[in-house]
């Protein structure tokens, strides 16, 4: 995943922030060759700002 808006050395430094943020781009823009992690993505579905229903979605799939 490329991204040219943020700097993501300093992201780093908040990993929470980070795994949030990484996710919130996977998932809105696409995943390329990389692969969402179904354990990371339960626990942070509501962390999340992302569409509604696409939340809604993600979160009927994952149960």
């Amino acid at each position: 995943m490329k991204n040219w808006s943020t700097n993501e050395e300093y992201l780093k430094k908040y990993p929470e922030k980070y795994n949030i943020w990484k996710l919130e781009q996977l998932i809105n823009f696409g995943l390329g060759n990389e692969k969402l992690s179904l354990q990371n993505v339960k626990e942070n579905i509501n962390k999340l700002a992302i569409d509604p229903l696409k939340k809604r979605y993600l979160k009927f799939l994952i149960k």
